[in-house]
């Protein structure tokens, strides 16, 4: 059986001729510069939150902001299921935004307030003017640059609207934790020079407003530039579509940003008229885009495997199980039950790389997909190939545990017999119906 491709390897693949890379192009050295970063970016960020709340408020104010953190990071993850971030892109995004995000928000605020007070000699008009206009701008573009770095150097972990969503909210997620540990720490400060306690306290007010009212404020604003970073994602190579939406996604989170800090200049019910009319529907529509985004990469998931079903790199029942959560979820079970946690792991692996196929295979017959189209396709095919034993069978049993009819919608059949055939190339048009494209298959005999 070969196992190598019928036409070049591109260089630096897997069993292709290597280049020689320059000292700063090793990944060894790219990762240690940015854990350097983000490290040093966390301790300053330390040193100057205790500055400011002291030891006491700072370990209050940090007691009180990470009880958001969990239910936030769960519920982007939960959004991403069907095609799930690599963990490492979420870390870097939680700790650009609470380190990296929060130490440029933080100095850039100060100095521009500080500047306009000193000019205006209207400190008042200086922090409105600050929290208005500096902080929108500031801020979103700092916590932006996160999404800007996973979409340009992530771009395989990056392909649609969900990716934009996930990386943007994990962001806005860490750079609110900090802010939190600021607001927090300041107001248990101000409690114990005035003696208030409880419910009346100032540190009880700021925690219902920002973490009980308002926990998903900073996750809504960035995740307008994630949709936008997400639909330039799917617009493959046709440059205005690809340029504007992520600008465009960034004006409306500062946008949001700004009346969200002006409301409360807006009157004595500013704060809750902005709240109760913009806020919380703008909340249930991004979230309904989200969930409507999810269901149609299940849907493509469902309408873009049977090809390679056809082609034998599939069992018939996979595309109708991994078309569902349910039965992804009884797949995985199915797996644990009988096989363990490792096994698991391993159909989770499996569905997440079928996806992946799915959605680029999509783009592929939109031409969208990019010119890396063929080796992509192999290396997920490959991945699939190497899991197929145990979640094949995981994912046959699933499909037939969830479908509600009596006769499967596949032809019957033992569910290990599809292992001795070995998968035939699958061609189709890609880009267009002259240019056919053969799937490249390392598992089929050479003569």
């Amino acid at each position: 059986m070969a196992a190598c491709p019928p036409y070049p390897t591109p260089p630096g693949a897997p069993g292709g001729p290597s280049r020689h890379a320059h000292w700063w192009q090793r990944r060894w050295v790219r990762y240690g510069a940015l854990v350097t970063l983000l490290a040093l970016s966390g301790l300053v960020i330390l040193a100057l939150v205790r500055r400011q709340t002291g030891t006491e408020g700072f370990l209050v104010g940090l007691g009180l902001a990470v009880l958001p953190v969990p239910l936030l990071t769960a519920a982007f993850r939960w959004l991403d299921r069907v095609e799930p971030a690599p963990w490492r892109n979420l870390v870097f995004a939680f700790a650009w935004g609470a380190c990296a995000a929060a130490l440029i928000a933080i100095v850039a605020n100060s100095f521009a307030t500080h500047w306009i007070a000193t000019a205006t000699a209207d400190p008042a008009g200086a922090d409105t003017l600050g929290a208005t206009v500096i902080a929108p701008v500031v801020e979103e573009s700092a916590k932006a640059a996160a999404v800007l770095l996973v979409f340009l150097f992530r771009r395989r972990d990056f392909t649609g609207i969900v990716d934009g969503v996930v990386i943007a909210g994990v962001t806005a997620t860490g750079f609110a934790f900090t802010e939190n540990i600021l607001y927090l720490g300041n107001a248990f400060g101000t409690d114990q020079l005035t003696g208030d306690r409880g419910i009346a306290s100032v540190t009880a007010a700021t925690f219902f407003v920002r973490v009980i009212m308002s926990p998903f404020a900073h996750p809504m604003f960035t995740v307008l530039t994630g949709i936008g970073f997400g639909i330039a994602a799917m617009s493959g190579g046709r440059r205005p579509r690809r340029l504007l939406p992520p600008p465009t996604g960034l004006l409306l989170a500062m946008g949001m940003h700004a009346l969200w800090n002006g409301s409360a200049t807006f009157g004595e019910y500013g704060f809750l008229a902005v709240y109760a009319a913009i806020m919380v529907p703008a909340f249930g529509l991004l979230t309904w885009l989200v969930i409507w985004t999810r269901q149609r990469e299940l849907r493509t998931v469902r309408e873009e495997l049977p090809a390679y079903t056809a082609a034998g790199w599939l069992t018939p029942a996979e595309p109708f199980a991994l078309a569902s959560m349910r039965a992804r979820r009884l797949a995985r079970d199915h797996a644990r039950r009988h096989l363990g946690r490792q096994a698991a792991r391993t159909v989770a692996q499996y569905e997440a790389y079928a996806t992946s196929l799915a959605c680029l295979r999509h783009r592929g017959r939109r031409g969208r997909a990019g010119a890396d189209f063929a080796v992509r396709e192999r290396e997920l095919l490959h991945e699939l190939w190497r899991r197929r034993e145990v979640a094949q069978p995981a994912l046959d049993h699933a499909a037939r545990m969830t479908t509600p009819m009596a006769a499967p919608p596949w032809p019957g059949y033992g569910v290990y017999c599809v292992y001795g055939v070995h998968p035939q190339p699958l061609g189709y048009g890609s880009y267009g119906p002259t240019a056919p494209y053969p799937s490249y298959n390392p598992y089929r005999t050479q003569p």
